[in-house]
């Protein structure tokens, strides 16, 4: 499975695209808001010769939705998430208008994912762990295989997500970091909503939120 990523908006948010040798892809948290943002997507998908099969969010905040619109148009997709972001999606148009920034309102949720499921794509399965605590129903895609999360933003390079939002819990946030992330292989390539990727290795010995 090999990952793309692209970095979109004034949020600085990763969009992952993820695809294997069939030439399926996944598109998770696409943040493209502008024209330029929108051809990036696409001409690396028709550079690389791939199929969008799924539109995923790991959860709803604004940052992460403002493609959903356009990706699901332009590809046909139906948006795919947890059932507990329906709030946070629906609260989006109100945000996207306090932070003055444009918003083609995301379609809503189609299929409920959960971690009793898997995401299947071309030759390619991916887990789903419930990583709650950043928003109220946070979920990560771990491909076993290679050995690689998109964790959206619940772990970050020396830093997790942030609470202070609505649905946020600390407690809950950290549980799911050591619960889940933290059981993975510390060689588990980790790669956030936000910045670069990490490992879990590196998390548990040096993140400050986290070393006890």
């Amino acid at each position: 499975m090999q990952v793309a990523v692209f970095t979109f908006n004034d949020f600085l948010e990763n969009t992952y695209l993820l695809y294997d040798e069939t030439r399926d892809c996944v598109i998770i948290d696409p943040g493209c808001n502008n024209e330029d943002e929108k051809n990036t997507l696409i001409d690396f998908v028709n550079g690389q010769g791939l199929k969008p099969v799924r539109l995923l969010n790991t959860h709803c905040h604004i940052d992460h939705v403002l493609g959903n619109a356009f990706v699901s148009d332009y590809y046909n997709l139906p948006l795919e998430t947890h059932e507990g972001e329906i709030p946070v999606l629906k609260s989006c148009a109100q945000v996207a208008m306090m932070y003055g920034i444009p918003y083609e309102p995301s379609p809503p949720i189609t299929k409920f994912l959960d971690e009793s499921q898997t995401v299947q794509f071309g030759s390619t399965e991916l887990k789903i762990l419930f990583t709650p605590g950043h928003s109220p129903a946070s979920i990560s895609f771990y491909h076993e295989e290679t050995k690689q999360i998109i964790g959206g933003d619940v772990l970050f390079q020396g830093s997790i997500g942030r609470t202070d939002l609505p649905g946020g819990n600390m407690e809950t946030l950290l549980e799911s970091i050591r619960n889940n992330f933290f059981n993975l292989p510390d060689d588990t390539i980790v790669y956030p909503g936000h910045g670069p990727k990490t490992s879990v290795g590196v998390e548990k010995k040096s993140n400050p939120f986290l070393r006890s």
